[in-house]
């Protein structure tokens, strides 16, 4: 299998993982909150709330940052291709040719890298959640 064919598999295996972890996380939560007692929430309930909304910044910062990195070192080595595609044509590897497969393995690289934080805190949640009872 080449390496393409790996990270585009990766990436389907995430998303198909966190298309089923993402409804059981949801659902889990959505049930506590409609059993939570509003008045007067229970310790475990109050942390699991408070965690809900900080670790969608967590999980979305990493993200960001991982593609925006990613992002940089894929500019980086297209921009270093082209230089030498202009440079000595006639090596190997470097045709315009090469370019459209150097594009999708960026795109693929920097979705894999923004996926990969989402993907870890979503499925971790489904594991544990799945554990507890919601009362």
């Amino acid at each position: 299998m080449t390496r393409r064919n790996r990270s585009t598999s990766s990436i389907v295996a995430k998303a198909a993982e966190l298309s089923l972890a993402v409804p059981q996380v949801v659902a889990h939560r959505v049930a506590r909150m409609a059993l939570a007692d509003p008045m007067t929430l229970s310790k475990r309930d109050r942390r699991e709330f408070q965690l809900m909304g900080a670790e969608k910044v967590a999980a979305f910062t990493e993200a960001w940052n991982a593609m925006a990195a990613q992002a940089t070192r894929a500019h980086h080595t297209l921009a270093t291709s082209w230089m030498r595609s202009l440079l000595s044509p006639w090596q190997p590897g470097h045709s315009p040719l090469h370019v459209p497969a150097q594009w999708q393995r960026a795109a693929l690289g920097v979705i894999e890298k923004g996926m990969a934080p989402v993907h870890r805190k979503a499925t971790a949640n489904a594991r544990r959640l799945g554990r507890t009872k919601l009362r």
